[in-house]
């Protein structure tokens, strides 16, 4: 499956953005998708994920909240909106897919299949 993360942008601190990630080459709906995030200088970090039917999900604290991670299986995408955004958000957001069990897995290392990243910059 090829993902591909789109909806990032420049937003105001307080801002809002929703990031999409669709997918072609295969039904998404069928994997656990989540979302990493990695700012200038720093490492990729979890964001967020959620199981194949939306069921389970799994925040960092730092947007807990803030963020909110759905899927529409009919639509093969699964959203990122995020609200109250704030200059430490800045990052490349890229979802990825997990061949695995159904869970909403926080470690990279659980994801298989990754999307080429979307840029957000929120500024203060």
């Amino acid at each position: 499956v090829q993902l591909q993360a789109s909806g990032g942008g420049l937003v105001q601190a307080g801002g809002s953005l929703r990031l999409s990630c669709a997918a072609s080459g295969g039904t998404l709906s069928w994997y656990p998708v989540g979302w990493f995030r990695q700012a200038p200088g720093k490492e990729r970090e979890f964001v967020a994920s959620i199981s194949r039917s939306g069921g389970t999900t799994n925040y960092v604290d730092s947007v807990k909240g803030r963020f909110t991670i759905s899927r529409d299986n009919a639509k093969n995408t699964v959203y990122l909106q995020m609200n109250s955004l704030k200059p430490e958000d800045t990052a490349v957001y890229y979802c990825a897919a997990a061949n695995a069990a159904s869970y909403a897995y926080t470690g990279e290392r659980s994801y298989d299949y990754w999307g080429q990243g979307t840029e957000v910059t929120v500024s203060s």
